[in-house]
């Protein structure tokens, strides 16, 4: 309800000829101020009459006006420039720290607008209740917050690999390794992909980057997978485990604890082992990716970069154990988009932004524009709603939107959201 009462004082959806203080005295809006996310006053630097006279300070939102002393505002400084006590029960006076009566005025929610609300919020995260008021929306209205969230998208994977840079000591191909293997996880395995690489520092990798045997050991004996009931009859993984146990004993390395690889209702292309093989013939011979990935400008580059022949046992096999019926594939065209989505694209950015190279932040943006839409049910939800996905810049906007803000409940943010709230606003 207090979120509700925010988005009500900050877009200015009150009723102008009612606004009165409890005690009476005529209320004018001025400037509603600047809303706080942080600790302190809900809006600063408000502008407000109040019979005439001009205030000026800090506004502080609350749906009982009790709840000022439950939260002890009554005995903290950072509240006495407050000028107005914004309320939707009036059931007390609230004071500053010094005992001076602070201004407060009622603002209730009209019913049927809360009401309206809590339905939009509760059902963001099941469906779309927004769907008709995205197909009224004018297409300029739309596009222009479809791009937003694009970038607020890259912005928030630039961020990330931006921090995992600081914790790699500013080593860009380490961070990139480390960015890949998570990748690579497409979403259900990236997080034990993400640990796997994390466990395993590149630098041990490149002493023995001439030996694919070498890295496959040391990734597989890495992931665990080497100790699951397949690989115990397995003469090639018998030989991976040989040739781990001694590079294990040579850098000092340490496995991680159940990783939670998951395998079930998923393509064997999919699965952990056939990736972790990719992995290991993109390390093969050296991982100097992060130039190069900086010169795509192609979906066909990428693809020479992204889609390494296999060879030898993982030709004819998705798993230890049983041999495949017939000789295997490497990577679908979707997974190299995805790849280009998730790595290539965002490293470019962040490399852009970190270096003041703004061409390199563009030329990620060209990338994703040039790239098909995704394929996922969060893609489709929105092209049902009349939403046109043409490109994978917009269907990451899209998924951003729905990760975002309609399973965060955030629709009071979204412009989508503000645009059906703002129709059926408490003005009437």
């Amino acid at each position: 309800m207090e979120r509700l009462m925010h988005y009500v004082w900050k877009h200015r959806l009150w009723h102008p000829e009612k606004m009165l203080t409890v005690d009476g005295r005529s209320v004018r809006i001025i400037d509603p101020g600047q809303h706080n996310m942080n600790a302190g006053p809900d809006f600063f630097n408000a502008k407000i009459s109040i019979d005439g006279h001009l205030w000026a300070g800090d506004v502080e939102i609350h749906v009982r006006a009790s709840d000022w002393h439950r939260h002890h505002h009554d005995n903290d400084r950072a509240y006495d420039s407050v000028i107005l006590h914004v309320v939707d029960y009036d059931d007390t006076f609230i004071t500053r720290s010094n005992g001076e009566v602070i201004p407060q005025m009622r603002m209730p929610c009209n019913p049927e607008f809360h009401q309206h609300f809590t339905n939009l919020v509760n059902r963001a995260d099941l469906d779309l209740p927004c769907c008709d008021t995205i197909a009224a929306m004018p297409p300029l209205y739309l596009t222009d917050w479809l791009a937003s969230l694009a970038y607020e998208r890259i912005y928030d994977k630039s961020d990330r690999i931006l921090e995992l840079l600081k914790r790699m000591s500013g080593d860009w191909e380490s961070t990139c390794y480390v960015t890949l293997a998570r990748a690579l996880g497409f979403g259900v395995n990236g997080q034990p992909f993400e640990l796997l690489a994390l466990s395993l520092p590149l630098r041990f990798i490149g002493k023995h980057s001439d030996s694919l045997t070498s890295i496959e050991a040391l990734l597989f004996g890495q992931s665990g997978l080497l100790d699951e009931p397949s690989a115990q009859t397995d003469s090639y993984a018998a030989s991976l485990k040989r040739e781990y146990d001694f590079l294990a004993h040579k850098f000092g390395l340490r496995k991680p604890q159940a990783l939670g690889w998951k395998m079930s209702r998923m393509r064997p292309a999919n699965f952990p082992h056939r990736r972790i093989a990719i992995f290991a013939a993109m390390l093969h011979g050296g991982f100097r990716m992060v130039n190069r990935m900086l010169d795509i400008a192609s979906r066909e580059d990428a693809d020479a970069l992204l889609n390494p022949p296999l060879s030898g046992y993982w030709t004819t096999h998705f798993t230890f154990g049983r041999e495949a019926p017939t000789r295997t594939f490497v990577m679908s065209k979707s997974s190299i988009d995805g790849l280009i989505i998730n790595v290539v694209a965002p490293l470019m950015f962040a490399y852009g932004q970190s270096h003041d190279r703004p061409e390199l932040s563009d030329k990620a943006i060209d990338l994703l524009q040039a790239l098909p839409a995704e394929h996922n049910s969060i893609v489709d939800l929105f092209k049902r709603a009349g939403i046109k996905v043409a490109d994978a810049f917009a269907s990451q906007a899209v998924i951003q939107l729905r990760r975002n803000y309609c399973q965060q409940k955030k629709c009071l943010y979204c412009r989508i959201g503000h645009r059906r709230l703002a129709a059926r606003s408490s003005r009437q």
